[in-house]
């Protein structure tokens, strides 16, 4: 099958009324069921969830996909291009979405989907990222080297590990007495939250990967007064909170600071 059939870009976002993503998952699919309640939801119209794959015929995510009536199938080849090149082409994807998915992509899959292919990392790339940098792994990467500050990144997918551009990140800090699965959760509710809207940035083309091989546009990333912890997604952190922390207007400062376009 030829890649020139999968549309990999779309501009403008006014075309289509609404992208058409497709999901590769590896696990249990907790970022996959955050991406569906948030194309069920009201928050957007800009794009819908038509298929998810998985190498995994045990995973999760396939499970979650089918309550949600969404198309689900084993990728069996997880290196067979033209198994899956078809496999999206059939649900007419233009969009292609990874959520925990420990498969290395084919490169004419990335090629087909250049700018319309995201990841999301459990780090502030380019620390700690790279070949067998995921999940756990990175964590307790994080944890053992004695950095003071992790997060979450979201960036478009490439032809190299981890490399992508950026679109958003996201700092986590690093609390004394910290593990692994500790620091692992406060990031995973940080990534539930962030990695949907650039999603749906990218699927409303408010975010676009320019010719220059940068992310350009702007995300709206509304941080509710009620909820201050997530200024420094400080997630379950037992801590007083200054009253300053609850200004909405303090909040939206630190918030355009981490996402300057």
């Amino acid at each position: 099958m030829s890649t020139s059939r999968l549309p990999a870009s779309r501009t403008p976002a006014s075309r289509m009324p609404a992208s058409r993503i497709a999901v590769l998952a590896s696990g249990g699919g907790s970022n996959l069921q955050g991406l569906i309640d948030h194309f069920a939801g009201a928050e957007t119209t800009a794009g819908e969830i038509v298929w998810v794959g998985s190498n995994r015929a045990d995973a999760g995510a396939l499970v979650r996909a089918r309550n949600a009536g969404i198309n689900a199938a084993v990728v069996d080849d997880p290196a067979d291009c033209d198994a899956l090149l078809s496999a999206l082409h059939s649900a007419r994807a233009d969009m292609l979405v990874l959520a925990g998915y420990l498969k290395l992509v084919p490169l004419a899959v990335v090629r087909a989907f250049h700018g319309r292919m995201l990841n999301v990392h459990p780090a502030l790339l380019p620390a700690f990222g790279g070949a067998g940098m995921y999940g756990a792994r990175v964590h307790a990467a994080v944890v053992a080297s004695g950095a003071t500050l992790s997060g979450v990144t979201v960036h478009f997918v490439d032809e190299e590990f981890d490399r992508g551009a950026i679109i958003a990140q996201w700092p986590v800090p690093v609390l004394p007495g910290d593990t692994g699965p500790s620091l692992g959760a406060r990031v995973l509710r940080i990534e539930h939250r962030l990695y949907p809207l650039c999603v749906a940035a990218v699927a409303a083309g408010t975010i676009v990967l320019g010719e220059d091989g940068r992310a350009h546009g702007t995300l709206n990333v509304p941080v509710p007064p009620d909820a201050p912890e997530l200024r420094f997604a400080l997630a379950h952190d037992l801590r007083p909170v200054a009253p300053a922390l609850s200004d909405p207007s303090t909040i939206a400062s630190d918030v355009a600071r981490l996402f300057p376009r």
